[in-house]
């Protein structure tokens, strides 16, 4: 082979892995509201999944072979590095979404076996998915080493004193947990624990006539790693507690990260796009409008803390001081005040779309 054949086929190896890497990987820098955090979206391409999965927590099959991992975990501030490494996979098919995540952990264990129970009080890994992005009606699902489901849906973020459904049900739910190491035993030390779930996407459909095929289509999504220190009690785990017999705070482990301690922000969480069941697209670019999405949430914010101050609504979008900047273009947001609250809407000129965030933080495009 020629020297400049072998450049040449090296060049397009390395653009190759280039365009991969920031489709899988790269998403747009935001600043995270009440802290000033400047923190990265994450995005990752689920591929179809072309063959069957048998849930069994290994993730051996060929199918998953292909997918490809996301980037590590990040403490939820966006600061620092965890102390185990974390990572997932995506896949999906017209019956089911499924996650792969393994997680590093020299020392397995658990003790909660009751379904919905706070399942964080163990160590665990948590799925977060609002499914159209309006930053309502969001699904959480946690499960610790014991393969123990705590799955619940939230009309809204807990910060609008949201109705909590804890006795919904993700029905055809499946999942499994491997344990490299041994469970509960404080006598060796483990390498990590894995865990696989399917979930129908029939549990996410709002109504009968919904589509299943999320070809082409992305949700908001975020995972959570909730990881304790111990002790043990009589040769058992317990969570570790501090000089005043408090449990000592946990840690937080996520994928996208949120800039404050609070996971229940879908606006600051990343993006999944379910790439064509042929598999031909590799990238994913974050639609424009979605970045007038963020504005509002600025403007939201901004809402929140005039209130705050003042003990009423602004009334005007000038007190609020937020200018809003997409691709170097300003544009124009509409504040209606009415007897129930406000709407703040600003006018697409990418899509000519109504975008609308109301007092109760819901996103609403017509």
């Amino acid at each position: 082979m020629k020297y400049s054949q072998t450049i040449y086929i090296w060049v397009k190896i390395i653009n190759t892995l280039f365009i991969v890497f920031i489709s899988i990987f790269s998403c747009d820098t935001i600043i995270a509201q009440d802290t000033n955090v400047e923190i990265t979206l994450k995005a990752y391409i689920a591929h179809y999944a072309e063959g069957t999965i048998t849930i069994d927590g290994l993730a051996n099959e060929d199918v998953w072979h292909k997918a490809d991992y996301s980037d590590e975990f990040i403490d939820i501030e966006g600061i620092k590095k965890p102390k185990y490494n974390t990572r997932f996979k995506m896949l999906w098919d017209e019956q089911y979404v499924y996650f792969f995540a393994e997680l590093q952990e020299p020392h397995v264990w658990g003790t909660l076996k009751q379904k919905d129970t706070i399942v964080y009080h163990n160590n665990d890994f948590e799925i977060f998915i609002d499914p159209d992005g309006d930053g309502h009606n969001y699904y959480e699902f946690e499960i610790n080493a014991l393969n123990t489901l705590w799955d619940l849906f939230l009309t809204k973020p807990y910060r609008e004193e949201t109705t909590v459904l804890n006795d919904w049900d993700a029905n055809g739910l499946k999942s499994a947990v491997h344990i490299d190491g041994t469970l509960n035993n404080p006598n060796d030390k483990d390498n990590n624990w894995s865990i696989e779930v399917a979930i129908p996407i029939k549990v996410f459909k709002i109504s009968y006539f919904e589509k299943s095929n999320l070809a082409t289509s992305f949700w908001r999504v975020n995972f959570s790693r909730v990881q304790w220190d111990f002790q043990l009690d009589d040769g058992r785990y317990v969570r570790k507690k501090d000089q005043d017999g408090k449990v000592a705070r946990e840690y937080n482990w996520v994928w996208s990260p949120q800039g404050v301690i609070n996971m229940h922000r879908p606006e600051t969480w990343g993006y999944v796009y379910f790439s064509p069941k042929n598999g031909n697209k590799t990238d994913f670019v974050v639609p424009k409008d979605e970045k007038i999405k963020w504005n509002l949430f600025k403007l939201y914010n901004a809402q929140k803390a005039y209130y705050k101050k003042n003990n009423k609504w602004s009334e005007s979008i000038k007190d609020l001081n937020v200018k809003v900047l997409v691709n170097n273009m300003e544009l124009n947001p509409l504040l209606e005040n009415h007897s129930t609250g406000w709407n703040i809407s600003i006018k697409s000129p990418f899509s000519n779309k109504i975008l609308t965030i109301r007092e109760d933080g819901e996103l609403i495009s017509k």
